[in-house]
């Protein structure tokens, strides 16, 4: 055995702690093991033997001198080297088991060939192989807690050989057992080494050090006695490293340990549900937040646009007068003739002359004061009104100067109460009969209350001959057939207005600007709405984060579990950030429907509310981004923890 080159060596190791004193664990320790042997290391408590174990088994690393590792200075390797060092050669087994209390016995058993990437039906049926060899066939789903101290340690002994391991450290490995169950495990331990393994126990016990091999006594730091004995049962033969498992697969490595995160998240979940609650709330109340208030928002600028489109698009409006104009003349400059000259530009779609007047209505007993407007046909295209009963104003009842009216909802309402339905009927306008010959479309109230129902329309030559007078208007509005002519055709219209009067007595407004202000103002608001929202998402993610810090705390022992059975650093990262994935996923799909309900609520109570699945699939993608931000700094607080000191941690 002692021809073949060792599979430790050790030479001038020291291990000092500056962080607690500067004690010296190890002082000057040089040591060689060889392939096949059984060792055991004794010594009273604090002699130095678990940080022997600790530095042979590459979960540290001594201050001063050099360790060989199967020809390899583990002083030369990075973090994830020694992890993967410790994943293909090691088997640990614990003093406490260092089972994680989450997982079935047969997840606890396949741990590190998870780590070790190899499929997932080859590590179930291996742990299983294992776990029925020891006896534990019929405990494969049960968990630690539900499991004895010898129980725990089988499956902590198949753990340590899921990977086919070649060297077995095992930390007083009966030290929490009872009589029985520690001759159970000194004989797995002896069987083990006759099938060629290397077997190091560290332990306090005589009678478990006399069953070894190799004897190795540690007192105060250093190796005071040394003895090696006689097998009574040599091992069969000497592993040389080779392994069984079949060929890692990178890539499914990878999907497998982010669906063992996702289930372990899911666990700690349901382990604690009020704490599931506080963790998940942020997360939930900002998601339903962004759902909920931009749909108010889309609604509001639905509805704003609405609005406006029943007021007309495209429109340009002249009226007579200008900017600090006060004379009368000015005021009444704006004739027909003007507007059969306008009518002559290119690329207007209609031109609609009005002359308002507000006056009193009587219909029998009944006044109504409102507003009355002298129209043409055009109107209905320009301002987008149509009858719902009887008929519009058609140029014909503006060339025969027609004695009839329409009505908006809300005149023929207070008119004729008896009657849905008024077509047909006389009223009186300033002493002149109009017979009603159509209602107006519903069109409610504009952006600031005004209600548009409240008004009549009669033929513009009627009007000027029977109640308006002299027949000047009061501004003519021009619906052009493009947006993008919009500035054109202004600019045509004022050089024609400025060559027919010689001065600028009329004004021109263009309702695009009004309607685009109106309409951005409202993205604003909305847009604002969100920003508020997505802050809530932000404390929300700080919340998560928060708990999470926690989280890592609380389970240092299971990351040093993790590391311990060769999980990398990116490993652990993962694990944690998976995990902050799931908790802000989980939250934002409570959140989405959480959100949209709120809206629906809003919509029933007469807000305007628009529902898209645009605002959802971003707040929740904004979740899931914020489980990822979030989620990294305590997963690299965690993927950066010393191994030995996690697995210290209570």
């Amino acid at each position: 055995m002692t021809t073949t080159p060792p599979l430790f060596r050790l030479r001038s190791v020291s291990r000092r702690f500056t962080a607690i004193g500067g004690v010296v664990a190890l002082d000057d320790i040089s040591l060689d093991i060889h392939r096949g042997e059984m060792i055991a290391i004794t010594g009273v408590s604090g002699s130095g033997k678990s940080t022997l174990m600790n530095i042979l088994g590459c979960l540290d690393q001594p201050s001063s001198g050099q360790c060989l590792v199967d020809g390899r200075d583990t002083a030369t390797l990075e973090p994830d080297e020694l992890a993967a060092l410790r994943n293909r050669l090691f088997g640990f087994i614990f003093q406490r088991y260092n089972l994680l209390s989450d997982a079935t016995a047969i997840e606890n058993a396949e741990l590190p060939a998870l780590y070790a990437g190899v499929p997932a039906e080859w590590r179930r049926a291996r742990a299983s192989e294992l776990l029925s060899r020891l006896g534990l066939g019929d405990r494969l789903y049960h968990r630690p807690a539900e499991l004895s101290g010898g129980q725990q340690q089988r499956v902590s002994i198949a753990r340590a050989l899921i990977n086919d391991a070649e060297v077995i450290l095992a930390d007083e490995p009966t030290g929490a057992l009872d009589a029985a169950s520690s001759e159970d495990v000194l004989r797995q331990l002896e069987e083990l080494n006759r099938e060629g393994r290397t077997i190091i126990i560290v332990t306090h016990d005589p009678q478990v050090a006399a069953r070894a091999r190799r004897l190795i006594h540690m007192a105060d730091g250093r190796i005071a006695r040394h003895e090696t004995r006689c097998p009574e049962n040599p091992p069969d033969h000497i592993r040389t490293g080779t392994s069984a498992s079949p060929p890692p697969q990178p890539g499914r490595r990878h999907l497998d340990m982010s669906i063992a995160a996702a289930r372990t998240a899911l666990r700690s979940l349901w382990r604690d549900p009020f704490r599931t609650l506080l963790t998940l709330f942020g997360v939930m109340i900002g998601v339903a937040s962004v759902i909920a208030m931009l749909a108010v928002g889309e609604g509001g600028a639905e509805a704003t646009l609405a609005r406006l489109e029943k007021m007309g698009t495209n429109l340009l409006t002249v009226r007579p007068g200008a900017p600090g104009v006060r004379s009368t003349a000015d005021l009444t400059s704006l004739t027909v003739e003007d507007v059969q000259a306008i009518r002559g530009i290119e690329g207007l779609t209609a031109v609609s002359p009005v002359r308002s007047l507000r006056t009193t209505l009587r219909a029998g007993a009944t006044d109504y004061i409102t507003m009355v407007h002298g129209v043409w046909p055009d109107v209905a295209m320009v301002r987008n009104w149509r009858a719902v009963t009887g008929r519009f104003i058609t140029a014909e009842d503006v060339a025969d100067y027609g004695a009839v009216v329409m009505l908006g909802r809300t005149v023929a309402h207070n008119l004729f109460p008896d009657t849905p339905d008024p077509t047909g009927r006389l009223l009186v306008i300033r002493n002149m009969p109009f017979q009603v010959i159509g209602i107006l479309s519903t069109r409610g109230a504009d952006q600031w209350g005004n209600d548009l129902d409240d008004l009549a329309l009669i033929p513009l030559s009627a009007g000027f001959l029977r109640i308006l007078g002299k027949p000047y208007l009061s501004s003519v509005t021009v619906k052009v057939d493009q947006a993008d002519r919009m500035a054109t055709a202004a600019a045509d219209i004022d050089r024609l207005m400025m060559a027919r009067h010689g001065i600028r007595n009329f004004q021109i407004a263009d309702s695009a600007a009004a309607q685009q202000a109106l309409s951005e103002s409202q993205r604003s608001f909305a847009m604002l709405l969100g920003a508020v929202a997505a802050i809530s998402l932000l404390v929300g993610g700080i919340g998560v984060m928060n708990i999470m810090l926690v989280g890592v705390t609380e389970r240092t022992r299971e990351i040093g579990i993790r590391m311990a059975t060769g999980a990398r650093r990116r490993d652990v990262l993962t694990q944690f950030n998976v995990e902050a994935v799931v908790v802000c996923g989980l939250g934002g799909i409570i959140g989405v429907a959480l959100g949209t309900g709120a809206a629906l609520i809003l919509a029933r109570n007469g807000f305007d509310v628009v529902i898209r699945p645009g605002p959802a699939v971003a707040a929740f993608g904004c979740a899931f981004l914020t489980g990822v931000i979030f989620g990294w700094l305590p997963a690299r607080k965690a993927a950066g923890m010393d191994p030995v000191s996690a697995l210290a941690a209570e």
